[in-house]
């Protein structure tokens, strides 16, 4: 399991590099400044929890707990929906298309997930 976690962290990490640099460099010309600040802040919390998963990938081989594992589950969870909503949220506002309202709800439930991630990493550290 804690390779696989390995192998995500680093892959979403080399994903949100070249993410970064399209908004930095291409989105900047199409988007409201609002907009790229979102999309910055969806770049931003998937290299965080990109990091996270490395992380997690290296203290699972000593802490190899239910919590450890799930804390995994949840920031993989937590990335697509909070980073990929305000990546999906900027697309729409790029090609001026009409953001259907349940899609706003999908990044507070990520960051409820990425929340719960680093709990159940704190639980399954304590445990052992």
């Amino acid at each position: 399991m804690y390779k696989m976690y390995l192998v995500l962290g680093v892959l979403l990490a080399g994903l949100s590099v070249i993410l970064g640099a399209f908004g930095a460099h291409g989105l900047k010309q199409i988007v409201q400044p609002d907009t790229l600040n979102s999309y910055q802040t969806g770049v931003h919390y998937q290299m965080y929890h990109a990091l996270a998963l490395i992380l997690l990938g290296i203290l699972y081989e000593r802490f190899p707990n239910h919590f450890t594992s799930l804390a995994g589950v949840f920031f993989i969870g937590g990335t697509i929906l909070f980073s990929g909503s305000l990546y999906l949220i900027t697309s729409l506002k790029a090609m001026n298309k009409v953001i259907a309202p349940g899609i706003g709800i999908l990044t507070p439930i990520g960051g409820l997930l990425l929340i719960g991630g680093w709990l159940l990493l704190l639980v399954g550290l304590l445990k052992k």
